[in-house]
């Protein structure tokens, strides 16, 4: 049978979680025979992750399988389960995160009707939710405004996305074929490549639907999780290099032919290298402050327009305050807007 849509779960040492996970696109999907989970083991060393994913196999192997490979990082791991995906659609859930059972089956019947009426839709993008476990509370990231409902669209339909508004991987449900076409240039060991998954393919993208259901619940409060800002400050080398891939891909104003997507990405770069700034400014590694000058540098000599537009423009600005004071001021700039949006 084929496949509507195959689900990669990369796991880590994730045994004390990946259940849910897995559980949660099983049954809402109610056991269905044309979605597909891979559940792809990325060298665990501490748990018993592969035999979790195997004994899910063993119960249900029309519909899970079980993938090992060498420890290669977050991105290698979603690049393999890319690899062995049989689905049209393909969608990364994060094995401590889950999705809701409703939102699954519309989007399920939507996928099912593309492919049945030979619609050719290369991104579909749903609403995700941040779930805070130490207060107890939800954040709804929704594109209403930015991004027509229900309906198959192209860029230059698209609207204004506000700050909060990103594609995050979690909003994405991609053709498989659009991933597989040109690739995504994934580094292995990394963290925070889910920034290249969610912007390195988007021009590839000729139609878009935005189906407003709040599908993907994110999980945030973990101490050793890759959002929590400590972690984050410590891999600011890690943060640099998936900017600099994301830099690397395109001289936005002359390769990508739509304004509006051009917009888009322009503002989510520019976001990129404001976190690279501020979480340079938050280390205490001696090198921090000249590795964040070698990557504006670089910037000003690989696109010179880009550079202008990220630079000086109101995030550039204010994420880069000059002086003691300045440094100072940015970063009160940035705990505001951390209290506001709740990202980690």
């Amino acid at each position: 049978m084929n496949k509507t849509i195959t689900f990669g779960i990369p796991c880590y040492n994730s045994a004390e979680y990946m259940d849910h996970c897995i559980s949660s696109i099983l049954e809402g999907s109610g056991y269905a025979e044309d979605v597909e989970i891979v559940v792809v083991d990325d060298g665990s060393t501490k748990d018993d992750t592969l035999a979790k994913a195997q004994g899910w196999q063993e119960r249900y192997p029309t519909i899970v399988k079980a993938v090992h490979q060498e420890n290669g990082g977050h991105g290698i791991a979603v690049l393999k389960g890319l690899e062995n995906a049989e689905g049209t659609y393909y969608k990364v859930v994060d094995s401590d995160d889950w999705v809701d059972a409703d939102a699954l089956r519309q989007l399920l019947d939507k996928l099912r009707a593309f492919i049945a009426y030979d619609v050719r839709v290369d991104l579909v993008i749903t609403n995700y939710v941040y779930e805070h476990v130490e207060d107890d509370t939800q954040k709804v990231v929704d594109y209403g405004f930015a991004v027509p409902k229900n309906k198959v669209i192209t860029w230059d339909q698209i609207g204004h996305f506000n700050l909060s508004q990103n594609l995050l991987m979690h909003s994405l449900c991609y053709r498989t074929d659009v991933l597989r076409d040109g690739g995504v240039p994934m580094p292995a060991h990394t963290f925070y490549v889910d920034n290249i998954y969610a912007y390195v393919p988007l021009p590839r993208c000729k139609t878009i639907y935005y189906l407003p259901v709040d599908l993907y619940r994110y999980f945030i409060g973990r101490g050793d999780q890759s959002v929590n800002e400590q972690v984050m400050v410590s891999r600011i080398d890690q943060q640099l290099r998936i900017t600099r891939v994301m830099m690397h891909a395109y001289h936005l104003y002359e390769d990508v032919p739509s304004a509006r997507l051009r917009s888009y990405m322009m503002g989510y770069f520019t976001l990129m290298m404001a976190v690279s700034s501020v979480f340079s400014k938050l280390s205490d590694k001696p090198d921090a402050k000249a590795n964040l000058k070698g990557l504006w540098d670089e910037l000003k000599g690989y696109d010179r327009r880009m550079y202008l537009r990220v630079r000086y423009g109101l995030v550039g600005i204010y994420s880069n305050l000059p002086k003691a004071g300045g440094e100072k001021a940015t970063i009160i700039i940035y705990r505001i807007a951390q209290r506001l949006v709740k990202f980690n």
